[in-house]
């Protein structure tokens, strides 16, 4: 399929044949029939994109800081891979479009092969094919008109920003900023009874807005305060909806001139809110307000991604239920967008699209690109370069997120007789970008182009934690051999259930979860120093505070952070030890969510051997993240963020130090892939493999029931 993508290292717009997005639970997959360009948000982002490395930093200080901070911790490296994955990759825009339903995922009722809908949110971009979640995505009726539908995401923006005006009929408002986004509130505000107004910069703008308001003007019109005073009799309007774009105070400061005395002033557009508070925000004790995209819903996950909605008697008006309205206006005739559109582009010109709107070489407001439904679908694998013959090991990728770009990806050797054969992400242009990049021969459209290809006997999954337990089933069965970034599954009969289908192979397969810690020079340096018998080991985490909305965070999704990272801690314990945990109890810091993410994890291994994970969120930043000490027979030793290792085991301590952190991926991945190879023992033992996930899951029940929990495998 086509989608439209840009650089972000140099702005180029191009459309890109990828294979088709992965539908997912929970979502469908749509023909596009037309895409709404946002001309204010999207062709901020592409002059954005074309400024030079210094003009892309000034216009984002807080991705330089975030860029700063990882270089302190990760070193050059891989600071320097996180950069280029994000300049390199195809970035797709665009999230406003409408077409028809041609597949639904899992668990989907509400929609059917063949219903119109309109989509929003970021995977409703200039392609082809999406695929979306049913919370952003509409019904439309068999005869509605598409085009107009493509406004969806602004139409809802437009109206969440009315809501938050709270506003009756007879009363008025003033939208300052009057590009599409303003010309939908006025239409919206005059369809329901409200007197309104408009002001812009731009006397084009204000020359449309006449079609839509009582009355509009240019910003330096004369006395322009005193006339819409007058116009309200003097009162002044009830609300001003802000869907100006601008780095000036003028359009919050004029706001606050205009509003009437207790009245509101909403902020829908990219505004500083700075504002004077004499005389007007003081004296009049105006209410300031932020509109919040398309509604009630936006950024949570539960409404966005799992489809959970909230009830309408509680929350009236979410975003779906607001693109809804939106639709409905238009389907009624209430409200009439044909004035809107002032160009229209196949999706082939797209890039003349962006063109004119950056150089502004002609006048314009509504832009639309339209797709050929006439091209034929292409569900096959993308071809990037020629296939090579048969190996010792064919591997593919089932994902390709941050992590695999960043420590796996990267680390994959070079030897002759390993062969990349084929890539898998959610995203099309993701996993064309990966292929080329990284060298494999194809990118895949779904799951059975990897798992049914007998070139391919070894397969990474990098995918998000909740799918990992299914893909590594399938590829089980599939008779591959199986590396998985951690966790393995997200709950205890997801273990057993792989472990029965590992050990009922015919063949041996080598199962490998990337606990890459025990693979790190100073980690394999303290085993080579520990003797026999029991020791006694403390891991302590500086883990760090996670937003409560993050998908780590969410049991169902990333399985939390003692399942999603804990088992790293547990794992390397386990390999210090040479015997697998016995028994675990945990206890947690109470917190109101229940995270549980700053516990200690206490741990009895067979062998009479004790550990403990002090895994802490609590804590500051700026105190380095990892510390082990290890006690044995006389002897001790602490690693100190896989940078150094300090023995004490004679009357000078010795110390040994890298010049950078080496938490061992390089190292796990390069001897994953030549056991693979030689068919010799797995690189971790399953049964640790499967012990290390049951403690985890163990230290969850430990710390509902306040005791001591056995591992039983």
């Amino acid at each position: 399929m086509q989608q439209l993508t840009q650089k972000l290292k140099k702005g180029e717009i191009e459309i890109k044949e990828v294979p088709l997005p992965v539908l997912s639970t929970g979502q469908v997959m749509v023909r596009n029939h037309y895409s709404l360009i946002s001309a204010g948000t999207e062709s901020s982002t592409v002059k954005t994109a074309r400024k030079s490395l210094i003009g892309k930093a000034k216009e984002r200080p807080q991705q330089v800081k975030q860029v700063l901070e990882v270089l302190k911790s990760q070193g050059v490296v891989q600071t320097y891979r996180a950069v280029m994955k994000k300049l390199d990759a195809y970035s797709p825009l665009g999230y406003s479009c409408a077409g028809e339903v041609i597949d639904v995922g899992p668990g989907v009722n509400e929609f059917q092969i063949g219903d119109r809908v309109a989509c929003a949110g970021v995977t409703a971009s200039h392609a082809e094919i999406i695929c979306v979640p049913t919370n952003l995505t509409v019904k439309l009726d068999v005869d509605a008109n598409l085009q107009h539908a493509a406004y969806n995401t602004l139409g809802a923006i437009a109206l969440q920003g009315i809501r938050q005006a709270d506003l009756r009929l007879g009363e008025s408002c003033a939208v300052i900023g009057l590009g599409l986004l303003g010309q939908l509130t006025c239409l919206m505000l005059r369809s329901s009874g409200v007197q309104t107004y408009g002001v812009d910069i731009n006397p084009d703008s204000v020359a449309t807005a006449q079609q839509c308001t009582d009355a509009a003007w240019t910003r330096n019109a004369p006395d322009l305060a005193d006339e819409i005073s007058r116009r309200t009799g003097g009162l002044g309007v009830d609300s001003v909806i802000i869907t100006a774009g601008t780095s000036s105070l003028d359009p919050i400061n004029f706001a606050g001139e205009i509003a009437r005395k207790k009245g509101r002033v909403v902020v829908v557009g990219a505004v500083p809110t700075g504002f004077d508070r004499e005389p007007h925000y003081y004296r009049k004790e105006l209410e300031l307000r932020m509109s919040c995209s398309y509604g009630p819903g936006r950024y949570d996950l539960d409404y966005e991604e799992k489809g959970l909605d909230y009830p309408a008697a509680y929350v009236r008006w979410t975003e779906k239920r607001n693109m809804e309205a939106f639709q409905q206006l238009i389907a009624t005739g209430k409200i009439d967008l044909g004035y809107l559109t002032t160009h229209e582009f196949p999706l082939a010109q797209a890039a003349d699209a962006y063109n004119m709107i950056l150089d502004a070489s002609e006048p314009f407001l509504g832009v639309v690109l339209k797709y050929d439904q006439d091209r034929p679908l292409d569900r096959q694998r993308l071809e990037i370069r020629p296939s090579k013959p048969e190996s010792q090991v064919g591997l593919a990728f089932i994902g390709a997120g941050s992590y695999a770009q960043g420590n796996l990806l990267p680390n994959l050797p070079s030897a002759s007789g390993m062969v990349r054969r084929g890539v898998l992400t959610n995203s099309g242009t993701t996993s064309r970008r990966v292929a080329e990049k990284f060298g494999f021969e194809f990118s895949a459209s779904d799951v059975a182009q990897i798992l049914d290809d007998p070139t391919i006997n070894t397969v990474f999954i990098a995918t998000r934690h909740d799918s990992h337990g299914d893909y590594v089933q399938q590829a089980l069965q599939a008779g591959k051999h199986v590396f998985v970034e951690k966790p393995v599954c997200l709950s205890m009969e997801q273990l057993l259930d792989i472990r029965e289908t590992h050990a009922g192979l015919s063949e041996p397969r080598q199962l490998m979860v990337g606990f890459n810690r025990r693979f790190a020079p100073h980690a394999q340096q303290l085993k080579q120093r520990l003797g026999a018998g029991p020791l006694a080991a403390t891991y302590r985490v500086n883990a760090g505070a996670i937003p409560g909305d993050s998908w780590i965070q969410d049991p169902d999704i990333g399985g939390g952070r003692i399942v999603g990272e804990g088992c790293h801690f547990i794992d390397l314990l386990t390999f210090l030890t040479g015997s697998q945990p016995a028994t675990v109890y945990a206890r947690a810091i109470p917190d109101p969510h229940h995270f549980n993410d700053s516990v200690s994890i206490q741990i009895e291994f067979h062998n009479g051997s004790i550990g403990t994970v002090h895994y802490f969120a609590n804590g500051h930043k700026s105190m380095p993240k990892e510390s082990v000490e290890v006690f044995q027979g006389g002897q001790a030793f602490q690693l100190d963020d896989y940078r150094s290792l300090h023995e004490y085991r004679v009357a000078k301590p010795t110390r040994h130090k890298s010049t950078s952190q080496d938490k061992g991926q390089a190292r796990m991945v390069a001897s994953f892939l030549e056991s693979v190879a030689q068919g010799g023992e797995s690189t971790i033992p399953a049964e640790e493999i499967f012990a290390v996930h049951a403690a985890c899951f163990a230290a969850l029940e430990s710390l509902k029931t306040g005791l001591p929990v056995k591992i039983c495998l």
